[in-house]
């Protein structure tokens, strides 16, 4: 979800237009040259660069799993154990004007993951960036950022793939 896009545009032209009739002299060029002016701004954009995952979990009893989206570190407590896979916090790219100023917005409500073929849930909280939310752009140009978060396990989880997706947004203040 992308939010808080501006684009503007701004064009004068002023033109002195003359014209020759019949036994007249050729048209004379107009003093000065006509201006013509454009401001155009950079709309904000954010692309995914790759998804969320919490590779593969082992578990014995009710547990969490949490991903720092700075080391890409999987921490686990309760009766969860790292089983291997793939283990990375989500990356994104935006693009902006220069000495721009985004704000950051990752979900700060509970999001649903749903097993692949089934109709069990997994919750994932506690969504965090590698860094300031609100950041200052020094140039125009791209800039990327992590999101990692916290997945819980309850008790007697199902077995299988869960997957779901959350909405990131940037948006000017």
């Amino acid at each position: 979800m992308i939010s808080g896009v501006r684009i503007w545009a701004a064009v004068g032209v002023g033109m002195t237009v003359l014209l020759a009739s019949a036994g007249q002299a050729a048209p004379i060029a107009a003093p000065s040259p006509p201006p013509a002016s454009v401001n155009l701004m950079r709309p904000l954009t954010l692309t995914k660069i790759r998804d969320m995952d919490f590779g593969n979990l082992a578990t014995i009893s009710a547990g969490t799993a949490t991903i720092d989206p700075l080391t890409e570190a999987l921490a686990v407590t309760g009766g969860i154990s790292q089983a291997g896979g793939t283990v990375q916090s989500a990356r994104f790219a935006g693009s902006t004007q220069s000495s721009a100023v985004v704000n950051i917005k990752v979900p700060n409500k509970t999001v649903l993951l749903t097993r692949v073929g089934g109709t069990e849930t997994l919750s994932v909280t506690a969504f965090t960036l590698d860094g300031q939310s609100k950041r200052t752009l020094a140039q125009a140009g791209v800039f990327e950022f992590n999101v990692g978060a916290t997945v819980s396990v309850t008790n007697g989880q199902a077995e299988g793939l869960y997957t779901g997706t959350f909405d990131v947004t940037i948006q000017y203040p």
